[in-house]
């Protein structure tokens, strides 16, 4: 029963940003890159698959480790979450700095640690959380800092400190509803602008 549950909550986590990625294919318009946005979406749900496979290599127990998957993993979420940030701006500064920060966070992984990884992953939600905040002014969206961030790592941190696999159930679902908040914010700032 257990292993279902786990499994349903990686499931969900890879088809829901996947089908919120095709879904926005050609839309908001009213966005200069919104086909950043699909894509966006894509590299989550591509991200998540990475760790189900990741996950296959530990009889699906979270284990602290790296990996060619977990790097994926690492690697999609860092580009997902970059192509959301820059695809509401349209400095192409901002841009560059953004993908950069991107592309030091997938080196970065190899060269020196998981943790340094972690720490450009930080920035770059900065950065998507400064961006978005600014086009949008939606107040729904302090769901992504809520779920996305705190409560992912909460999750995170409390099953890499205590083993017990019930906090690994809760991941998955905390990162959906964070993802979600980024379709239903620009659902309604299409709305807005048009």
């Amino acid at each position: 029963m257990f292993f279902s549950l786990l499994l349903l909550a990686h499931l969900q986590a890879a088809v829901i940003p996947l089908l919120l990625g095709i879904r926005s294919i050609n839309k908001f318009k009213h966005l200069g890159n919104n086909k950043l946005i699909s894509l966006g979406f894509i590299f989550l749900g591509l991200a998540s698959i990475s760790e189900m496979v990741d996950h296959t290599q530990t009889s699906w127990i979270y284990v602290d480790h790296s990996s060619l998957f977990n790097w994926l993993f690492y690697s999609f979420l860092s580009l997902g979450l970059t192509c959301l940030s820059i695809s509401v701006i349209k400095n192409k500064f901002l841009q560059t700095t953004n993908f950069c920060t991107s592309l030091c966070s997938i080196i970065s992984y190899f060269l020196f640690d998981k943790i340094i990884a972690l720490l450009f992953q930080v920035i770059i939600s900065i950065f998507l959380i400064r961006n978005w905040q600014r086009v949008f002014k939606d107040w729904l969206f302090i769901l992504y800092p809520i779920f996305g961030i705190f409560f992912t790592t909460f999750f995170g941190t409390r099953l890499s400190i205590s083993g017990d696999q019930y906090w690994h159930v809760l991941i998955g679902p905390s990162g959906t509803i964070s993802v979600l908040t980024f379709y239903l914010v620009l659902k309604r700032s299409d709305k807005k602008f048009t």
